[in-house]
C-alpha cells in the first residue's frame, strides 16, 4: 500500500500555558511568531510563555494563537528543501485548525489566515457575549440515544468527533436541563469555553466574516483540504474558504473527517502543536494508522522522518 500523510492542525482547548515556551528557543519558530504577531495584533509570545489559562481561554486571544503556532511549526518541519520529509498528502483541521489548513494548502496565504482568524476571533467572542452559551462534552452513551436527548433540549451536537465524543452546545438553561436528564450510560463534562460554538449563536460572526472572505484572494490549494462540514476532500480555494466561513454556526463533522482519512488510505497522521487531541481521536478511529503528537521542538528530526516514511502518496477525491 502507497503511503499517505495527512498534517492535522488542532482547535480551540487544545492551547495551555505556556505551550510555546519551548518552541520559542528555535530562531524559526520565532520569527514566525514574531511576523504573526505584527499581522494580527497580538503579542502571541505573551500569550504563548507567559498567560494563564483563563487569559488563553479568551476566544480573541486562542483562535489567533492556535492558527500562528500550527503555521509555524509547518514551516519548521518543511520550510527546509533539505529536511527529507517530503509533503502532505491531505491537510485538515478542527474548527480554527481549518483556518491552519488554508493556510498551509496555499488556498489562502498565510498572512491572510492570520488576518482572517484574528477577525474570526473577536467575531465569534462578540456573538457570544450577546447571550449566555456554553458547551458540554458528552462521553459514551449511545449514539442515537444522545441525538434524541439533545434535540429534547434543544441543543446542537456542534462537535462530533466520532464514537464516544459528541460536544452539545446551546445556552445555559438548555445545557442545565441536560444536566438534568442526560443521556444514559453517558458522562457530562462541561467545557471552558465562551459560547456555543459552531451553532446558530454564531451567526452574526458568519456575516463578519464573510464581508471580510470576499476582500481575500484565493488559490487553488497545492495539497487539498478535508471539510469540517461533511469529510469532503475541498480542492477549490474559493470554496475552502467559502465553507469555512460557514462552518462557524455548523456542526463540526470531525467523524466524517476520520472516516474520508480511512477512505483515501492515510497510512500517518501528524498533528501540529498544541498536539494530542486529534491523534487521540485518530488512535481509537483509525486502528493500524501510525500517528505522531509534534509538541516540542526537540521532536522535530522525528516529526520530519516520520513524515518522510508516510509522505508520497496522493489522494483522489
Amino acid at each position: 500500500m502507497e503511503p499517505v500523510l495527512a498534517i492535522v492542525a488542532p482547535g480551540q482547548g487544545a492551547q495551555a500555558p505556556g505551550f510555546l515556551s519551548p518552541w520559542l528557543e528555535d530562531p524559526g519558530f520565532a520569527a514566525h511568531l514574531e511576523r504573526a504577531a505584527e499581522v494580527t495584533g497580538l503579542d502571541l509570545v505573551h500569550y504563548g510563555t507567559e498567560a494563564d489559562a483563563e487569559t488563553i481561554r479568551d476566544t480573541q486571544v486562542a483562535q489567533p494563537l492556535l492558527v500562528a503556532s500550527g503555521l509555524a511549526a509547518f514551516a519548521q518541519i518543511f520550510s527546509d528543501s533539505d529536511s527529507g520529509a517530503g509533503s502532505p498528502g491531505i491537510l485538515a483541521g478542527h474548527s480554527v485548525g481549518e483556518l491552519t489548513a488554508a493556510g498551509l494548502s496555499g488556498a489562502v496565504s498565510t498572512d491572510d489566515a492570520l488576518r482572517l482568524v484574528a477577525a474570526r476571533g473577536t467575531a465569534m467572542a462578540e456573538a457570544a457575549a450577546v447571550t449566555p452559551t456554553g458547551m458540554t462534552a458528552i462521553l459514551g452513551g449511545v449514539r442515537d440515544d444522545i441525538l434524541a436527548t439533545l434535540d429534547r433540549h434543544g441543543l446542537t451536537p456542534a462537535n462530533d468527533n466520532g464514537p464516544g465524543q459528541i460536544v452539545a452546545a446551546g445556552t445555559l438553561e438548555q445545557l442545565a436541563g441536560l444536566a438534568d436528564d442526560p443521556p444514559a450510560r453517558a458522562r457530562l463534562i462541561p467545557l471552558s469555553v465562551a459560547g456555543a460554538f459552531h451553532t446558530s449563536h454564531m451567526s452574526p460572526a458568519v456575516a463578519r466574516l464573510r464581508e471580510l472572505a470576499a476582500t481575500v484572494d484565493t488559490s487553488d490549494p497545492g495539497v487539498a483540504v478535508i471539510s469540517n462540514a461533511d469529510g469532503e476532500v475541498v480542492r477549490d480555494g474559493r470554496e475552502i474558504l467559502d465553507r469555512i466561513v460557514d462552518q462557524i454556526a455548523r456542526p463540526v463533522r470531525w467523524d466524517l473527517c476520520m472516516e474520508r482519512l480511512r477512505e483515501l488510505g492515510v497510512t500517518g497522521i501528524l498533528e501540529l502543536p498544541p498536539a494530542g487531541t486529534l491523534v487521540g481521536i485518530a488512535r481509537r478511529a483509525l486502528r493500524g494508522v501510525e500517528t505522531f503528537a509534534l509538541k516540542t521542538p526537540d521532536q522535530l528530526e522525528e516529526a520530519r522522518a516520520f513524515c518522510a516514511r508516510h509522505a508520497g502518496g496522493t489522494v483522489g477525491d
